[in-house]
């Protein structure tokens, strides 16, 4: 979405610096917020606290107290990250539920590039950011979604045991002492938990393998009420239910499953209209149940649905989702829900690329939670003008283009 701010903008955007700044309090909390803030939102290739400080301040001469006092907001102030996140959640929510109803949550994470050691929560791991194994932190993030827009709404920072175990490293990178390792599966869950005592609507829960694969996160969905289209491995095994959803023979795994039934039992499903041209692919679904070992007996597990996606030019299914939707659902109305998880990436690249998410030059773990609070306290802000400039037929196309706010 490109535009100019014009003075509705500027007042609905002072209005909402109020909204943020009763969680602050501090009168130079809500200054510094505001500097930093419409530094992300204003142009610029480097959006860290030094360049934001010079250009926000004008004057040469006084760059260097302003960054003083943007480091001090960031680094050693003391606000609640949970409280600004609510309220940016609360304020895009508003808007984009007046258009259309939320109903998706999706459970994702990104990789954060570092050079050093020092960065908190940095190592060597994997990120599909890079789809690859590199030296980089990884935050878990929690989106909600309705058919046109993607909004997110809280970001955990992945601390792997190299830096929960170590004292030195806890003490340089200011970690809470409260605070022990936690999965990314334990972050996600915390932050649906928190969602849903925040009253954030949502009906759906989806997510990539790396959670999927976990029973316990599927179980913890559906105790928070939540159905869910998740991702499975190619090896993760299932029992095939008959028409009165018993089981059928023994258990197989899904990739196997779909060799077994062949291109035949594939149809093609075409989900929505990208820029390029219509999206499809070949899908197959039967009704299963999983046999991970997980403590309960097979006829105490819930039936599922397995979706299984051949694409084209594979010699084989390669794309394995369990859900839990409806059967009164249509298949094209789950592949498209089950799709909606794509926008994520694109969601990531606008953050990153021009709101600066992953351009925090700061080590500490309190530093990292408050540039992230202000990220998203800005892409809220986007995503509520970008409803307001884009009806409904134009909202995915709008999606697909870069931020620019003339702040």
């Amino acid at each position: 979405m490109s535009y100019e701010m014009d003075a509705a903008a500027e007042a609905r955007l002072e209005a909402y610096f109020a909204q943020v700044g009763t969680c602050l309090r501090d009168k130079r909390k809500r200054e510094s917020f505001a500097m930093y803030a419409l530094g992300l939102l204003g142009e610029g290739e480097r959006k860290s606290a030094e360049p934001i400080a010079a250009r926000t301040c004008g004057d040469p001469t006084r760059a260097r107290g302003a960054h003083d006092k943007v480091l001090h907001f960031l680094g050693r102030a003391a606000w609640d990250d949970r409280a600004v996140r609510r309220v940016a959640a609360r304020y895009a929510l508003a808007a984009m539920s007046e258009r259309e109803p939320v109903t998706t949550w999706i459970i994702d994470d990104t990789g954060f590039l570092k050079q050093g050691s020092h960065s908190v929560g940095v190592q060597r791991q994997y990120t599909g950011s890079a789809g690859k194994i590199a030296n980089c932190q990884v935050g878990v993030s929690l989106s909600v979604t309705t058919r046109t827009e993607h909004l997110p709404i809280d970001f955990e920072l992945y601390l792997p045991t190299s830096w929960t175990d170590d004292p030195e490293r806890r003490t340089k990178a200011k970690i809470p002492e409260s605070l022990q390792f936690q999965t990314k599966i334990d972050l996600a869950l915390g932050m649906m938990e928190r969602a849903v005592r925040d009253g954030i609507a949502g009906d759906i829960l989806l997510a990539d393998s790396g959670y999927g694969e976990s029973h316990a996160f599927r179980d913890a969905v559906r105790l928070l009420g939540f159905d869910y289209a998740v991702g499975i491995h190619g090896p993760t095994q299932v029992w095939l239910l008959d028409a009165q959803e018993r089981r059928r023979g023994v258990a197989i795994g899904v990739q196997e499953l779909g060799v077994q039934l062949g291109p035949r039992a594939f149809r093609r499903v075409t989900w929505r209209e990208g820029t390029g041209g219509k999206l499809s692919s070949r899908f197959c679904f039967r009704r299963v149940k999983p046999a991970q070992d997980d403590g309960l007996t097979p006829a105490a597990k819930e039936p599922v649905w397995l979706m299984m996606e051949w694409l084209d030019g594979e010699s084989k299914p390669t794309k394995f989702i369990l859900t839990t939707l409806p059967r009164r659902m249509s298949k094209k109305q789950i592949v498209r829900i089950a799709k909606e998880r794509w926008r994520t990436e694109r969601v990531y690249e606008e953050l990153k690329g021009e709101l600066g998410l992953d351009h925090f030059e700061g080590r500490s773990f309190v530093g990292w939670h408050h540039h992230v609070s202000v990220v998203l306290c800005c892409y809220a802000f986007v995503v509520a003008e970008r409803v307001r400039h884009f009806p409904p037929s134009q909202g995915r196309q709008a999606a697909a283009h870069a931020i620019d706010i003339a702040a």
